[in-house]
């Protein structure tokens, strides 16, 4: 029951209880111990803003874990928070975004939960507060925070009915317990008389009771939500019973000399588990293969439309490819190399007919995120890819399963779609994709770049041999050569690994005999028609960044 501003004898005397609701000569007016409800003047001047924020966090945070506890059995695909949490990355400024890539990587998305749960904490805590001052305007606070959800939730691509009752559900917990807890913070915080000895008085211990107990089960609540949505995905059972198709066009293998006997170095072929992951979807979106389809629309001939089946059923391709974000840093790590099996885009083009006069191909996710792609490098002889396998493996969820787009060439931005479901075909002054309307350019070629891998930025070394590595990449182009030099000095040759192919990055080495002393070391690439790459510095906004990769070492 939470606390009644109403209750009677405010203000008057209490029938046969001396000074209850008079002045006590020189004390604040209180209640006696065995009152329910304090009265509003009581209220504003007793309870402490403290306790009653602490008592709206729990409330809130108990009810938004709630809430993804009851999205994991009723909406899979959507909960009240990823609902939310979308909503407010799609109206963020694009630096904003940009300064979490860069601070916090492919933990970016941990990162804004965290921040998601500090604000849902206080907002509950004001809250708390007001709901103290004034019955019910705390409740206000959480049930217009609840329709701002049931807003965004009814704006997903993967709406779902259910996602609503799971709203209502973390609605509904947020406000009992804000009224449980507000009352006993009142109770505890106005009470007349304090025990003798040490110790809390009973209504305060109550109340700290009633607030650790409902942090916990806030804490323990979004940890089970947070499992049994990942074992309840039965995407992820699919793709498990999945096998890939052998392909009917094999990679070739991997030639002899292209991975070098240096450690620091990174591998080749980058392991699924630590190919990076930099996309806006805050919770892996579910796709049942099943229901999956794959439209090819706008401008041709003949629109065309299949299912999984019919898509693995191809003649499949199997390449390695290498694939960059536009967000990367020079010397940065949002990149990968990876084996991937798919049918040619070009192929299932073919069928459509493109019309004459569509030059882009804009391709939307199944959680309604888009890129805009040149339809020339969808049609050419490169081998862009409708991916349904990673290094031997069929894609895992977080890499698109079960379909993604695989450009070489372009920066993922423009064309790594991953959980595809629409190709149309338009034209660029007619459409734009996510990226492009917060500032980003519209065709995204990737940059040529090298980066050291080892020694790493402020390492000490030994004087003597030390190997210098890593790798460069001009996808699409190929690397010819990469040089190094140290200390501002005359460059000079590494030694390459052999190549895959133009499509993927090579690693280098070179043996330096270091002198004692502090050293700066820089690295620079040269692709396959003669181009050197750029020590012209410029940030990862629009289209990239540029700039020589450099590591200060000392030696002694």
């Amino acid at each position: 029951m939470a606390p009644n501003p109403g209750a009677p004898n405010r203000g008057a005397p209490n029938r046969g209880a001396p000074n209850r609701g008079a002045p006590n000569r020189g004390a604040p007016n209180r209640p006696a111990a065995n009152e329910d409800a304090p009265d509003e003047s009581i209220r504003n001047e007793s309870a402490p803003n403290r306790w009653a924020a602490a008592a709206g966090a729990a409330a809130a945070l108990l009810g938004t874990a709630a809430g993804e506890l009851a999205a994991a059995f009723l909406s899979p695909s959507v909960s009240p928070l990823t609902a939310v949490g979308s909503a407010v990355i799609d109206v963020l400024p694009p630096l904003v975004k940009d300064l979490a890539i860069a601070v916090f990587g492919t933990a970016d998305k941990a990162a804004f939960f965290v921040a998601m749960a500090l604000v849902i904490a206080a907002l509950g805590g004001v809250a708390g507060v007001l709901e103290v001052r004034r019955r019910y305007a705390g409740s206000a606070v959480v049930l217009g925070f609840a329709a701002a959800g049931a807003v965004a939730v009814l704006a997903s691509p993967q709406a779902e009915q259910l996602a609503l009752a799971a709203l209502m559900v973390a609605g509904a917990v947020a406000l009992v317990m804000l009224q449980i807890l507000v009352r006993r913070c009142v109770q505890a915080t106005v009470a007349p008389v304090r025990p003798a000895g040490p110790g809390l008085d009973p209504a305060r211990r109550t109340f700290l009771l009633w607030l650790g107990g409902t942090a916990a089960a806030a804490a323990l609540t979004a940890v089970v939500a947070t499992g049994i949505r990942s074992a309840q995905q039965g995407a992820a059972r699919l793709r498990q019973a999945f096998r890939l198709p052998a392909p009917a066009d094999p990679a070739e293998p991997i030639p002899a000399g292209a991975t070098l006997p240096l450690a620091g170095i990174t591998p080749l072929v980058t392991p699924n588990p630590d190919f990076y992951r930099i996309d806006t979807a805050l919770a892996v979106p579910v796709v049942n293969v099943d229901q999956w389809r794959l439209k090819v629309t706008g401008m041709v001939e003949q629109q065309v439309e299949l299912d999984f089946d019919e898509l693995a059923g191809q003649e499949l391709a199997e390449r390695y490819i290498t694939l960059c974000c536009v967000s990367n840093p020079v010397g940065g790590g949002l990149i990968g190399n990876a084996k991937w099996l798919g049918w040619p885009v070009r192929d299932l083009l073919a069928r459509a007919r493109p019309q004459a006069g569509a030059d882009m191909v804009l391709s939307r996710s199944v959680d309604g995120w888009t890129a805009s792609t040149p339809l020339e490098v969808l049609t050419d002889e490169r081998d862009a890819l409708l991916a349904i396998g990673m290094n031997g493996e069929p894609l895992p969820l977080e890499h698109g399963f079960p379909v993604r787009l695989v450009v070489p060439g372009l920066f993922g931005y423009v064309s790594a779609t991953k959980w595809v479901t629409e190709l149309k075909l338009t034209r660029f002054e007619d459409e734009t994709a996510y990226w492009t309307t917060r500032g980003w350019s519209a065709r995204g070629p990737v940059k040529m770049s090298s980066r050291i891998d080892t020694p790493r930025n402020g390492a000490r070394l030994d004087p003597g041999e030390v190997g210098i590595g890593g790798v460069a990449w001009s996808q699409h182009t190929g690397i010819s050569a990469v040089q190094l030099r140290v200390d501002d000095g005359a460059w000079q040759d590494a030694e390459l690994g052999a190549p895959i192919s133009a499509d993927t990055w090579r690693q280098y080495r070179y043996r330096w005999n270091a002198p004692t002393g502090r050293h700066r070391i820089q690295v620079r690439a040269i692709d396959a028609a003669g181009m050197v790459q750029t020590g012209e510095s410029a940030p990862v906004v629009p289209d990239g960044a540029t700039g020589w990769h450099t590591v200060s070492v000392t030696v002694a």
